[in-house]
């Protein structure tokens, strides 16, 4: 049995797309379920678009990720090389092999021709094809036009009859007339291969049996179909990814403009690289339950390809807190502090603070915050000087009831001592007995006075770090704003 291969093939071009890593994951599970090679190759025959150190951030990002290829550029491999630019003499090789067996040819029409093409095309309302106008240069013309220095770019000649026909995984069979396919440019005019060309060359060239991507490329497959043809070789299984939306009710495609469409900005803001995996697994693909908390080695077992949705795939920022959040609730007090400290540093003044202070004030909302940065807002209680009050959180603490609870509560804090957490249970149990008040009408009412909120992390805990003196300030404090 043919041994499964599949490949991600990024663009180095900036940080990483929560696309690309997606479909980076397909395939390395993909691979891996069949006892596989997952394969890197990096995809950079667009120079202008080139980032210095984008290679790098692939890496480290996969790398984090766990989806750790078997072949790449950093490792090589039997079928390297594993970067596009340095397989520049083949993809001119191939394409001038398909030139002399008639199946391409030269291309030397200027920009402005091409333009006007297009122009008339757009008048007469019809889609853009190009007209073959070089198809018929003679050799010694062609040899004439490239001695005289003139550029040219060589495209590959399409049927004009008959149909194409291949087959997905997600979208069975998927026909196209030839007549509607325009002649594909496989070298551009500076010598290196489109894109469109190159990845053919390199699938080809890497035995990957799977190829998985976008389903924006379901409109040129059948022209790269047809090239696979005319070389003889055996076409690959297709797996064409629905395009990731913003919203459930947008057309618009998530893009680098988006908020969280990196990783490197989810990273930043403090999601954890299981919870990443395991949000994108189920973004396009369900696996058939209910069940939505999976390590990368359990999605590999499940995964089924047959799963992966033909409708648009939402990227639902709530569940990816709800997953991320799952995941937080396991880590230990040491993996927490390192999730969470970057963000207090940056946003508080956090200096006077013992590491215990912080420790227990980190604990005091792990099981609240969805993500790391989220800690900054859920803390800010306890660094800000002034609390603001909202309409309902001032209607209770108007209650009568209310007064009397703020100030015998206030009456035991000053009483203690020994500033601990037994003093503060002890001074709250003995205001529930003075006052006869117990429940919700005994707690609400200390809890928005210190913290100016209804609901919150254990009370006896967040008035023992609030420290007695701060407590005492707020109890005190009748100003409500």
């Amino acid at each position: 049995m043919k041994e499964v291969r599949t490949r991600f093939a990024p663009s180095p071009t900036g940080f990483m797309h929560i696309g690309g890593v997606r479909t980076a994951l397909f395939a390395y599970m993909i691979a891996k379920k069949n006892n596989g090679k997952f394969i890197l190759r990096i995809e950079d025959t667009d120079q202008e678009r080139y980032v210095e150190g984008a290679t790098e951030v692939i890496y480290d990002t996969l790398r984090n990720l766990g989806l750790i290829w078997d072949e790449g550029p950093d490792i090589g491999g039997a079928y390297g090389p594993y970067v596009q630019s340095e397989r520049k003499a083949d993809y001119i090789n191939y394409a001038e092999k398909l030139v002399k067996e008639g199946k391409a040819y030269y291309c030397f029409c200027s920009e402005d021709r091409l333009n006007k093409l297009k122009e008339r095309d757009e008048t007469l309302g019809v889609a853009y094809k190009y007209d073959r106008y070089c198809s018929n240069i003679n050799l010694e013309e062609k040899i004439a036009k490239i001695v005289n220095g003139e550029k040219y770019v060589i495209r590959f000649k399409m049927p004009n009859e008959g149909a194409t026909t291949f087959s997905d995984y997600v979208y069975g069979e998927v026909t196209v007339n030839n007549k509607e396919l325009e002649d594909l440019i496989m070298i551009k005019s500076d010598g290196m291969a489109t894109y469109n060309f190159a990845n053919i060359i390199d699938d080809h060239g890497m035995a990957i049996t799977h190829i998985v991507r976008g389903n924006e490329y379901i409109s040129s497959t059948p022209k790269y179909v047809l090239i696979y043809n005319a070389f003889g070789w055996e076409v690959p299984e297709f797996i064409h990814l629905p395009v990731i939306k913003k919203t459930a009710y947008s057309d618009k495609k998530l893009s680098k403009r988006d908020g969280d469409a990196t990783v490197d900005v989810l990273k930043q803001k403090g999601y954890l690289n299981e919870a990443i995996i395991n949000m994108l697994a189920l973004t396009g693909w369900s696996p058939g339950n209910e069940e939505e908390i999976f390590s990368l080695d359990e999605l590999i077992r499940i995964f089924d390809p047959k799963r992966i949705s033909k409708g648009n795939a939402i990227f639902d920022s709530d569940k990816l807190n709800w997953i991320n959040s799952q995941y937080i609730k396991k880590l230990s007090i040491e993996e927490l502090m390192k999730l969470t400290m970057p963000h207090l540093k940056d946003a508080y003044d956090i200096t006077s603070k013992s590491e215990e202070w912080l420790k227990q004030l980190i604990m005091l909302y792990k099981d609240q915050i969805a993500y790391g940065q989220e800690i900054i807002k859920k803390t800010e209680l306890f660094f800000k000087d002034n609390l603001i009050f909202d309409q309902e959180c001032i209607d209770i603490l108007s209650q009568q009831h209310s007064s009397s609870v703020i100030t015998i509560y206030k009456d035991e804090i000053e009483k203690i001592t020994e500033w601990s957490l037994v003093n503060i249970v002890n001074a709250l149990n003995n205001t529930k007995n003075i006052s006869g008040i117990s429940g919700k009408m005994l707690y609400m009412p200390i809890r928005i006075k210190l913290t100016a909120q209804i609901h919150g992390p254990e009370l006896p805990n967040t008035t023992y770090l609030l420290g007695k003196d701060l407590v005492l300030n707020r109890l005190l404090d009748n100003h409500v704003k």
